[in-house]
């Protein structure tokens, strides 16, 4: 699957909406003990939607706001929409058989590890984050690479050029709680 705003989200809320480039700041207001267990829900259709919603009108909403919301129970909310979003096209892969054990995460996302750790446990799986930051380039590149003979399969060229940096294991505690918001966002 393909979003349209996953880490352009991230962007507009700390950049045009509560005014700050320091992320790592606002993140910082969202304790562990939060996790899993946000009272707001953000739709992340800042474009419309590609995967698998397929809906260039679908719009960008917070929803669950009471009188207790706060600015950092607003930006766990962006970060976990965009983690659920994954997952919706993460469950149509799962629906036509497809296992996925792990996944790579690089680009904007994997610079924070909180968006991370909330990726992983919504989707339950590890999350590697690779050497590279240039994911659709590269992977492009290495497309090429198969196609003029350099490596005899995709799976090759992977092995041989991909590199892990960190990984980040889901917690069964926490997937849990995920499982039931996500369930709250669909």
């Amino acid at each position: 699957g393909c979003m349209l705003s996953a880490a352009s989200c991230n962007k507009w809320w700390q950049d045009e909406i509560i005014g700050t480039t320091d992320y790592k700041g606002e993140e910082a207001k969202i304790t562990p003990e939060k996790l899993g267990k946000n009272h707001v829900f953000f739709l992340p259709y800042l474009m419309g939607e590609r995967s698998p919603i397929n809906d260039t009108n679908a719009r960008a909403t917070f929803i669950g706001m009471t009188m207790d919301t706060t600015r950092a129970d607003m930006t766990q909310a962006m970060l976990e929409g965009v983690a659920f979003a994954i997952r919706d096209s993460f469950e149509v892969a799962k629906s036509l058989g497809i296992s996925i054990p792990r996944s790579n995460i690089c680009g904007g996302g994997s610079k924070s590890a909180l968006w991370k750790t909330i990726t992983a446990n919504v989707l339950g799986i590890p999350l590697d984050t690779v050497a590279t930051e240039q994911g659709p380039g590269y992977g492009a590149a290495m497309l090429a690479m198969v196609a003029c003979g350099r490596f005899a399969s995709v799976r090759e060229a992977a092995d041989a050029l991909v590199r892990v940096k960190s990984t980040v294991e889901p917690d069964a505690e926490l997937t849990k709680l995920y499982d039931e918001r996500y369930a709250q966002f669909r």
